[in-house]
């Protein structure tokens, strides 16, 4: 059974940064490209940055380059976000996703606020 659980949300002020973690299990992990995605309040689901198998070869929506590194660690079974320099309008729940299993994890609520 595939599981994603997200970790590291909270409330940070403007300029700030965290770092979300997902951890994976019930699937090869390492062979699986993995993405984040965020949903604010009263808007869609957006894709957030995405990262490939076996290169890790990554890529990021417009909102959040240079500002956010995803990134994976094969022998955790983990795939991380860093975000720094963080804004309010960065404010929304962040999802794991894994795309070839059509799976998501629960979601980790990220505030940033003064």
């Amino acid at each position: 059974q595939v599981q994603l659980v997200e970790s590291g949300g909270g409330l940070v002020q403007p300029g700030g940064s965290l770092r979300l973690s997902c951890a994976a299990s019930g699937f090869t992990f390492s062979s699986s490209a993995m993405r984040w995605y965020r949903q604010a309040p009263g808007k869609e689901r957006e894709l957030v940055a995405s990262i490939s198998s076996t290169r890790g070869s990554t890529s990021y929506g417009d909102s959040v380059k240079g500002r956010f590194t995803i990134s994976r660690d094969d022998a955790k079974n983990s795939v991380y976000l860093q975000m720094n320099s963080l804004k309010p309008e960065d404010t929304a729940v962040y999802y794991c996703y894994a795309p070839y299993f059509v799976s998501w994890g629960q979601g980790t609520q990220v505030t940033v606020s003064s």
